[in-house]
Order: structure tokens, then C-alpha cells, then sequence
């Protein structure tokens, strides 16, 4: 295995950039205050390559991506663009230099049209300086076919899907004619018809001598696309492998400097009476006749393909979401419909799918996040006490190992694993009876994921009732007492984890048929 020890190891000679390089980047370093966010970010990309770059959350990828595209400037390090030595004070500057950063969740702008969306700021001009629009059209049209990708450019984008907004960020890229392109969790809103398309785009891309930094927690995608794999972790370069040469398993150790351990930490924990009850849930175009119950102790996973209404289940049971008819009641009680105050105060938790726009007030402290949903019991005279709010923050961070250190900091800084965890000990803090947590390990690291699942597991142990919903089945398999399988707003199948494979509810997620037992 061709394999570059950690730096403290490594002869400098074997830390420079290869004479091949289209961009590179050795010791990046930046501080926000007294929280490292990156003590050595090393990338060496060479044209023609899709090159993965690897690490837990907090490992320094994301500070390192904001270098590269001129969000955030350096305090130290050397970076090489092409064969000069590169500073960027802007965005502006990094586009200019070649380098197109396609993050996770694209930032079209809706109401112009996708040819707009392209060319915006520079679009052709004829006469009179007019913006030519037939131009602009052309042009939009000429990138899909580079593309191999039908898209209209007359339309609004608006109502695109995640795949289709990517496909368009790299077409605007390319009309900038970036030498660079960096892909940041591009897949995790996708289908799998969805990330082959954007895979076949990006193989294009490289065939055709682009750069590519591709950043994801999915291995099997690493694996299946990239040419070598670059791993950092605590904010520092660790190695740099061809991916032919590696396996996952020496990735994984790598990423979290230890064994891994069970990714699937799930204990047998002793099942109480029905905490949670659902009897004929309907809401028009969105899910039909809802039944089951979900017991203390026990975790029940709602799986299904995306668009199958196990989210808008979920959101209807806390009451953020209307229902036409049905019940739903906690602990024998009925809870009242549309109402999530009501819902907090009977003792459920809501952890949402998307933590950064629902789960998180991105510009608030650590601190405030955490205790949120304590407002009320921790204000005396209607004023909050910022030692008392450190506090409340502390107990349930600490346990979910949430540097202390960052408390006082915008929950903006950390990593999106860190970010998932502060929404857990928001709710966790409020001593829930049923906890619905959806997607909880969604865009996070490996080792992280092992510490959810092993927290949801001890929860379950205390006698909490768990709802999940999971699009992985790994996780649901590996963590679910009963599974409920959804297929069109229905639920097609139930079983049990005894019998329970990836046939019977990959089935039961793509069918009609009742294939339960």
C-alpha cells in the first residue's frame, strides 16, 4: 500500500507538490479565536484526477474548501495555483484563478431562468450594450450537450430539482472555464439515478483534463469515483492514498486514529407500555390511513423511499404540519393537532431533517442553541442569566462531547456533526418520553455516526420511545427494533428486526404489495 506517513513523520521532500499539480495547498492554518479549525490542510490536485478528501466532522475539510474558494484567508500556508502561488481576499478572486466550489446545496437564484442563472453578471451584450438574450440561450445550451444533460435553459428555476441545480452550477463553472472544481457533499440530497448521472458528468469533466476535489462521507462513492483519496483529521493532513492501494477499513482508522468498533451499537433494551399512538392519520395527496404505536424503550424506524410521506408523518404527529383526520395520542392521551408547543409540553422531541435551516439558529451561540427549548424555565423576571444559560448547555454537550470551548461561539463554526449534536442535547435537555429524529446521521462522518447511533441506543435503554427515519438501510437495519416500510404515503409493510432484510423492505419501498409476514 502506497501510503504518506502523518506529517510530524514525513520528510518535507514528500509534502510538496507534484510538478503536475493544478492546485495545491500545504500547511494551511486558521484560528477563530481560541478554537483550531485548521492546524495543517495539505491538497495537491492534479489535472485530469478526481481526488477525495476524507475526515470526521471537525477535521478541517470545510475551512479548507472556504480557503480554496476565498471565503476565508489563511494565517499561514503555501498555495499554488497552477504553477504560481495564489492568495485569495474574495470569491471573486478564486473564480477568477480558475477554481468553482459546488456545495451540497446549490444557491440558484429562483425566479430567473436557468440561463440566467448561468451567465448572471456577465451576460452577452449586442447592440446598444442590450443583454442578447438568444445569445445567452445558445450558449446555456451548448454546456448542456457538453453535458450530456437535457435541460431547458428557458426555465425558471424554480421547482428544480437538488440534482438538476447541480448540474447548472457546473455548467456555470464551466463557462468560466474552471480548471478546478471542488464538490462538497454533492450526493447527500440525491437519488441513486441522480448520483450516477452527476458521476457520469463529473468522469466527463476529468476526462477532459478538470480537476476535481470530492468531498464525501459515502465510501462507496469515494471508491467508485476517485482516483486518490486524501484523509485528514483534528484540522490536519493525515496521508494520501490511490484508492487501488486502500481499503475502507484502513480509511475509517485512519480518519478517527483508532479501531471504529461497531458502526451499529444496538442494545437490547426492554420494551414498556405504548407511548406513542396513531390511528388513521389521512391528509390529502400526502399519506393515507397512518397506523401504529411505538412503545418505551423501543426504536422504530420509518424507511421508505424519498417522497414516500414518512417526514410529513413525523411533522404532522409534533404538529408542525396540519392532518385532515385520525388521532394521535401520547401516552393514552390526545394530543392536540397542530400544535408543537403542546406537543414539547406532553413530552416529545423533534429532531428535523435539515438541522442548519430548522433545527438551529445558525447566528446564536452554542450556548442559546442548546437551550432553546429551556427559555422559559431558566428566565427569572424575563431575563436569561448568560452563566445559567453556559450552564444548562454544559451537561448535555458535555455527555454528547461537544467542545466546551465553543460554547460561547456561533453553532455556525462547528462541523456538521457538532451541529447534529447540539440539536440532540436541545431536546434532550427538555427529558422527552418520545424522541422522533429524522435523518439523524445525514451528511456526518463515520465515527460520528457510531456515537449517534450508539446515544440512541442508550436512550432506548432508559425507557424513551424513538421514532426514526432513516434512507440508509444499513442504519435501519442495524438500529430498529420494528421497521415500518412506506411506499406512496402508505405504509406497505411492518417487521420485526428478527425478520427484517434489505430485500423484503427494498421491496416493500418500491411496491404496493403488502410483502410483510
Amino acid at each position: 500500500m502506497a501510503t504518506e506517513q502523518s506529517p510530524t513523520a514525513m520528510p518535507e521532500t514528500a509534502r510538496t507538490s507534484d510538478t503536475r499539480s493544478v492546485l495545491s495547498l500545504t500547511g494551511a492554518a486558521k484560528t477563530f479565536g481560541p478554537v483550531v479549525a485548521l492546524a495543517d490542510g495539505t491538497i495537491d490536485l492534479r489535472p485530469g484526477e478526481i481526488h477525495a478528501l476524507v475526515g470526521e466532522n471537525g477535521a478541517g475539510k470545510s475551512t479548507l474548501v472556504k480557503i480554496l474558494a476565498g471565503v476565508r484567508a489563511p494565517d499561514a500556508g503555501d498555495f499554488v495555483v497552477a504553477g504560481e502561488r495564489a492568495s485569495f481576499r474574495t470569491p471573486a478572486d478564486s473564480k477568477a484563478a480558475g477554481i468553482s466550489v459546488i456545495y451540497q446545496e446549490p444557491t440558484l437564484f429562483p425566479d430567473l431562468t436557468v440561463a440566467e442563472n448561468i451567465f448572471i453578471g456577465r451576460q452577452p451584450t449586442g447592440r446598444g450594450r442590450l443583454i442578447d438574450r438568444r445569445e445567452m440561450r445558445r450558449r446555456a445550451r451548448e454546456l448542456f450537450v457538453t453535458l450530456g444533460v437535457p435541460i431547458d435553459p428557458d426555465r425558471t428555476a424554480e421547482g428544480l430539482s437538488i440534482a438538476d441545480q447541480q448540474i447548472i452550477e457546473i455548467a456555470k463553472a464551466i463557462s468560466l472555464d474552471a480548471r478546478v472544481l471542488v464538490m462538497d457533499e454533492p450526493t447527500a440530497a440525491l437519488s441513486g439515478v441522480e448520483v450516477e448521472r452527476l458521476f457520469t458528468v463529473a468522469r466527463a469533466l476529468r476526462d477532459k483534463g478538470a480537476g476535481i476535489l470530492f468531498i464525501s462521507h459515502r465510501f462507496d462513492e469515494v471508491f467508485a469515483l476517485c482516483d486518490r483519496i486524501t484523509v485528514m483529521r483534528d484540522g490536519r493532513y493525515v496521508a494520501v492514498h490511490n484508492t487501488a492501494d486502500v481499503s475502507v477499513p484502513e480509511i475509517v482508522k485512519e480518519m478517527v486514529g483508532r479501531e471504529l468498533g461497531a458502526l451499529f451499537p444496538k442494545e437490547v433494551a426492554p420494551v414498556g407500555d405504548t407511548v406513542l399512538s396513531v390511528s388513521g392519520l389521512n391528509r390529502l395527496g400526502v399519506f393515507t390511513d397512518i397506523g401504529f404505536e411505538v412503545r418505551a424503550g423501543e426504536i422504530v424506524a420509518l424507511s421508505g423511499l424519498v417522497g414516500a410521506g414518512r417526514t410529513e408523518v413525523a411533522r404532522a404527529i409534533f404538529g408542525i404540519d396540519r392532518y385532515d383526520s385520525g388521532t394521535v395520542s401520547l401516552h393514552g392521551k390526545p394530543l392536540s393537532p397542530h400544535s408543537p408547543q403542546r406537543s414539547i409540553s406532553a413530552g416529545i422531541g423533534f429532531v428535523p431533517e435539515d438541522r442548519r435551516k430548522q433545527g438551529l439558529v445558525m447566528d446564536l451561540s452554542v450556548a442559546r442553541n442548546a437551550t432553546l427549548t429551556l427559555r422559559k424555565s431558566l428566565a427569572r423576571f424575563g431575563l436569561i442569566s448568560g452563566s445559567r444559560e453556559r450552564q444548562a448547555a454544559e451537561e448535555w454537550s458535555a455527555r454528547l462531547q461537544v467542545k466546551r470551548s465553543s460554547q460561547d461561539y456561533a453553532v455556525s463554526t462547528l462541523s456538521g456533526g457538532n451541529q447534529q449534536k447540539v440539536v440532540l442535547a436541545k431536546w434532550l435537555a427538555t427529558a422527552p418520553k418520545l424522541l422522533i429524529v429524522d435523518e439523524p446521521t445525514r451528511g456526518i462522518d463515520v465515527g460520528t455516526k457510531a456515537e449517534v447511533h450508539r446515544l440512541l441506543s442508550d436512550l432506548a435503554g432508559r425507557g424513551i420511545a424513538i421514532i426514526m427515519i432513516s434512507s440508509e438501510l444499513p442504519e435501519v437495519l442495524g438500529m430498529a427494533d420494528r421497521i415500518l416500510v412506506m411506499h406512496e404515503g402508505r405504509i406497505s409493510a411492518e417487521f420485526s428486526r428478527a425478520e427484517a432484510t434489505a430485500e423484503l423492505v427494498m421491496h416493500a419501498a418500491t411496491s404496493a404489495e403488502d410483502v410483510s409476514r
